[in-house]
């Protein structure tokens, strides 16, 4: 007769900080939301630009960094194109594919909004540095990412 599999129950301590991982996630996404609101855009709209603020991205990329559809993307870009924040382009590698990019507006604004958050000035801002390089290193250990700039 088989024996019924043991399910491993994760410690205690392991699903408080999972449970405080997950604080700090919607604390994170509550602020960004809020500061998106102070430059009359939606959470989306701010993460697209956040995004675009840094490099050029295809359509389909962007998509699935936002994960969503590219039906959905293509409406989120037009309505920063129509305030002046994303300009589309051609592909220089292959010019029937169309990049978003953020205009110069678009990174300001994207910078602005990185500013305002609350969650980056506090909290972190609590901590000394070795403490945030601590907690910037496990976080990329947990994530699989080098020590590079992520």
């Amino acid at each position: 007769m088989a024996t019924p599999e043991k399910t491993h129950r994760p410690d205690e301590l392991t699903l408080e900080v999972v449970d405080l991982i997950g604080a700090v996630v919607a604390r994170y996404h509550e602020e960004y939301d809020e500061a998106a609101a102070e430059h009359a855009l939606t959470g989306a709209q701010a993460r697209l630009l956040s995004l675009l603020s840094l490099e050029p991205l295809p359509m389909r990329k962007l998509a699935q960094k936002l994960r969503c559809e590219p039906s959905n993307v293509t409406g989120i870009v037009d309505r920063l194109e129509s305030r002046g924040l994303v300009e589309r382009r051609p592909d220089p590698a292959d010019r029937r594919v169309k990049l978003a990019a953020a205009t110069q507006e678009g990174r300001r604004v994207a910078r602005s909004l990185r500013d305002s958050l609350r969650f980056a000035r506090e909290p972190l801002a609590g901590l000394s540095e070795a403490e945030r390089q601590a907690l910037r290193d496990l976080l990329r250990r947990m994530l699989g990412v080098d020590a590079g700039p992520v």
